[in-house]
């Protein structure tokens, strides 16, 4: 359910309430079912709550929404966010992983949560997907690497560097970081996505792809020599291309996925395209994980007025992939 203080409840009651006209797929939410049932007293709607074990989701679905409840209890103010939240917003990623590699669930869907409220608890993670990663790695034992994909009707984006300042992203990207991206896209193109082989599109990091080192040596030397070791281990990349022309409808019809150097370079293109279908999918994780691409947008929660579509969306591709593709060891 995600931050409590944020818009996360009331779009999931939202998509809950129109569950029929949408077509959505079973599914329970992790968290306080008091919390939930206040919060759809304070925007007037009327539902029913169920307090329930995963297994039992499916059957009761079409007229309760299942709520797996948690052990941590949760302040309800929303458009304020308070760190004696961060506990439980913790312990409902814990248990969503526990759940999907004990079989319980077939993906993972998040709502938004609010950095600041964990880091200020002492939460170590830049964020949600670095801490899937960390989880993921404890269950089978080695290293795994979860990488960003923005998936959306006309585009899939993913950020080779992320939750990092501009400033820092030149330092921080090497050959070996886009190699292992594009490897990951790749493989989960074709695992998870249904592409034979999948065709990537890596953009440049400097203006114009830094024109042969004119305007930047990092395309030269980073960016080239790493899609040209993609491209030698079969995966059909082209690169470093200029970002400011690789976003238009023809560019688009040449790739299937568009590796980017830094975070807005993929977020914008992807969320100027498509803002209310966009889906926040992590790669790379041995189970499927989906999530809105927002925020949790404190200045409107429990307003009534925050629209479910990217959640929605969300939903919809995990059923998809998870239908797709089993629980990959």
């Amino acid at each position: 359910m995600g931050d409590p203080s944020g818009i996360g409840p009331e779009i999931a009651l939202s998509a809950w309430l129109s569950r029929a006209s949408l077509d959505l797929p079973p599914f329970y939410l992790l968290g306080d079912p008091g919390l939930l049932a206040d919060r759809a007293k304070r925007l007037g709607l009327k539902l029913s709550i169920a307090v329930v074990e995963p297994h039992q989701c499916a059957a009761i679905f079409a007229t309760s929404l299942p709520v797996v409840a948690l052990d941590a209890t949760y302040r309800d103010t929303p458009g304020v966010p308070h760190t004696a939240n961060a506990t439980g917003i913790v312990q409902s990623i814990d248990r969503a992983v526990a759940d999907v590699f004990g079989d319980r669930a077939a993906a993972i869907v998040t709502l938004p949560i609010a950095k600041k409220v964990l880091y200020d608890a002492g939460f170590i993670f830049p964020g949600h997907t670095e801490y899937l990663g960390e989880l993921a790695s404890r269950q089978v034992g080695r290293p795994i690497r979860p990488v960003m994909m923005l998936a959306g009707p006309d585009l899939r984006a993913v950020p080779v560097t992320i939750h990092i300042p501009l400033a820092e992203v030149p330092k921080a990207l090497t050959s070996e970081l886009i190699v292992e991206t594009g490897r990951i896209v790749a493989q989960d193109m074709r695992e998870r996505f249904g592409f034979d082989r999948a065709r990537l599109a890596v953009s440049g990091l400097n203006p114009h792809a830094g024109e042969n080192g004119a305007i930047g040596a990092e395309d030269e030397a980073v960016v080239r020599p790493a899609v040209a070791r993609l491209r030698a281990e079969g995966i059909d990349a082209v690169g470093p291309l200029p970002a400011d022309t690789m976003f238009h409808a023809a560019a688009r019809a040449g790739y299937d996925a568009a590796l980017c150097m830094y975070h807005d370079q993929a977020l914008i293109p992807a969320k100027a395209l498509a803002f209310d279908d966009t889906v926040n999918v992590t790669l790379g994780l041995p189970f499927v994980r989906t999530s809105p691409d927002h925020g949790t947008a404190f200045d409107i929660a429990g307003k009534g007025i925050a629209r479910p579509d990217s959640f929605v969306a969300a939903l919809r591709l995990a059923a998809e992939l998870g239908a797709r593709r089993s629980l990959r060891a």
